[in-house]
């Protein structure tokens, strides 16, 4: 078995992959517990909601922390269990690694709830391949809603994610194939699936599930590889047998690059 983190520090000392880690990417969505009825359309939404998420996504893409973290309310809560505390140091530990991310944020939905706005967002989130970081890249999409009282966002609940980091000179292409959400103990296909010919080329990886927990974000978890089939990834999971938030993802690794994707699976009652 070969531990992928030995693998990569060997090609490139200043790399540091960390599944779960990659979705804190997702915090800069925004999220309400309430659900939206009779939202207004994007359209509408007013300029100071506009300008609130245009000031976000432009510190967010300059890394700066300190101004981000201005936009949340001190009592910040959030689905995953982060705080503002918690938040502000796993942004830090985040885009200490991933220097070049660029976030856009375009507004879905949004209504007013007292004296709240509560607005369902997609955030795209992307940074350019390093030469100088052997070509690291990242692309994620995350669809979430938040709550807004006074210009500071007090709370975020994550809808869905897709987070895809590729390293190396040719990382393969991948394909997966996940349901969105599953109910308490169901069966369940996960597979990944390379979309170009190998040539003389092997396959490493694994597939790994996790439940999402604020601890996650700042504790990095060791995966083991093993030979695949040419084709890809193909694995049968169980949802655990209480409701929550899962990470799965798909880790696939070539001789010139790696590929790893994590997605959000959510487990409900029956």
């Amino acid at each position: 078995m070969t531990n992928i983190f030995d693998l990569l520090m060997k090609r490139n000392k200043t790399l540091t992959p960390h599944i779960s880690l990659i979705s804190l990417l997702l915090t800069l969505g925004f999220s309400n517990i309430s659900s939206i009825a009779q939202a207004s359309t994007a359209q509408t939404a007013p300029p100071e909601l506009k300008n609130l998420l245009t000031q976000i996504d432009t510190a967010a893409s300059q890394g700066k922390v300190k101004e981000v973290m201005q936009f949340y309310s001190p009592n910040f809560t959030h689905g995953d269990g982060l705080n503002r505390e918690t938040m502000e140091k796993s942004l830090t530990s985040l885009w200490g690694r991933y220097p070049q991310l660029r976030y856009n944020t375009t507004i879905q939905s949004w209504k007013t709830q007292g004296n709240a706005i509560i607005a369902e967002t997609v955030t795209n989130i992307s940074s350019l391949p390093s030469p100088d970081n052997n070509n690291l890249a990242l692309k994620a999409t995350i669809k979430s809603r938040q709550r807004l009282i006074g210009q500071k966002i007090v709370r975020q609940d994550i809808l869905s994610e897709l987070t895809q980091v590729s390293f190396g000179t040719k990382p393969p292409e991948i394909e997966i194939k996940l349901p969105q959400q599953v109910k308490v103990g169901q069966k369940y296909n996960f597979d990944a699936i390379v979309q170009e010919p190998l040539g003389d080329d092997f396959l490493l990886g694994t597939a790994l599930e996790e439940p999402i927990q604020a601890g996650k974000f700042l504790n990095p978890t060791s995966v083991n590889l093993e030979l695949l089939p040419a084709g890809g990834l193909f694995k049968e999971g169980r949802a655990p047998s209480v409701p929550g938030n899962q990470w799965v993802s798909a880790v696939i690794l070539r001789g010139d690059g790696m590929t790893m994707i994590t997605q959000r699976l959510q487990v409900v009652k029956k």
